[in-house]
């Protein structure tokens, strides 16, 4: 066997859900095309690296440090199957000149659409109906609320990521009037989006539901915190799906116990969520063990991106996905 040239340090088990079985074929080619084979290993520990020119990295990878580096000689290019690559982006890596790309665009659909049915979901008031109904009861006009149609309903969306942007779209298509919050935009930029650009006090008096898609940076961690909470309009719902370092988590928590607000959440401080965690059985909380992007047509896309981008590099194209040193400052 031929010295790896493309090696995955990718669980059998995702390995499976990136790559259908054509793209795996194209990883065995474009592996042969560099001068060497494809292997996938669990750990980078486990790969012959010396010739790789090619790494395919996954959750839970360590940092590109120089002593990682050392037993790469010959690496050109990481390919990371998830979105957010601060975890192993290291300036060394930079430095040797390693193009890095993230199949990120991949999630953005998944994401917004469960995004968009945990809004739909507080808007008609499911969690609290299916609990009433579930407990044996029946309709409570007074412990379920107001129902909303999501047509004409003001909804606030926290960040014009790429998640942000997707939900967006969806939430526009079925009628709603969207307020955006976000500093790198100015309100022409906005309004091609569709949304009206508003500061985030003024988004969080108005909207019935607030979606939050900013990145995990330094300066949004809390952004919402007890004061933005306390803003809240009785009976708003709040959405997240993109990282439990945006909202106060415990602030959020008394909120909900008053019962002035909802909540659907796919992320947490904690994971997995603690038994005895309090969000666990609160009135009006919807919630989901962090899956919002493990639909299986999103992790296809993920790996068929990053096979387009492997196979453009041994081609000598430019790589659609690639990611620079001055865009990781501002990547989630």
């Amino acid at each position: 066997m031929s010295a790896s040239s493309v090696v995955a340090a990718v669980s059998a088990e995702l390995c499976t859900e990136f790559f259908a079985e054509a793209d795996v074929e194209r990883l065995h080619a474009v592996a042969a095309r560099l001068g060497g084979s494809f292997q996938r290993v669990d750990r980078l520990a486990d790969a012959e690296l010396g010739s790789a020119r090619v790494v395919i990295t996954s959750w839970g990878v360590g940092p590109f440090d120089a002593a990682m580096l050392a037993t790469m000689p010959a690496l050109q290019l990481v390919a990371h199957t998830g979105a957010s690559i601060k975890a192993f982006a290291t300036e060394e890596l930079f430095d040797r000149g390693v193009a890095v790309t993230q199949a990120g665009a991949a999630m953005a659909r998944p994401v917004a659409e469960v995004s968009l049915a945990f809004t739909l979901a507080l808007l008609h008031r499911i969690p609290e109906l299916h609990n009433a109904v579930r407990a044996g009861g029946w309709y409570d006009a007074a412990a379920v609320g107001a129902q909303h149609e999501i047509s004409g309903a003001p909804i606030a969306v926290i960040g014009a990521s790429r998640t942000g942007r997707a939900y967006l779209t969806m939430i526009s298509a079925l009628g709603a009037e969207p307020l955006l919050v976000d500093p790198t935009l100015d309100a022409d930029a906005a309004a091609a989006l569709g949304a009206e650009l508003v500061s985030l006090d003024e988004a969080l008096q108005r909207a019935r539901i607030v979606a939050v898609h900013a990145p995990t940076l330094p300066e949004t961690h809390h952004l919402i915190g007890r004061r933005e909470l306390a803003l809240l309009r009785d009976g708003t719902g709040l959405v997240n799906t993109a990282r439990s370092w945006l909202v106060d988590e415990a602030a959020l928590v008394d909120e909900l116990r008053s019962g002035r607000i909802s909540a659907a959440i796919d992320v947490f401080d904690e994971e997995p969520l603690a038994a005895d965690s309090p969000l666990r059985s609160l009135p009006g909380v919807l919630l989901t063990p962090h899956r919002a992007a493990g639909t299986t047509e999103g992790r296809r896309r993920g790996g068929r991106i990053v096979v387009d981008d492997i196979d453009a590099f041994a081609d000598g194209r430019p790589l659609e996905h690639a990611i620079d040193r001055a865009q990781l400052s501002s990547m989630a």
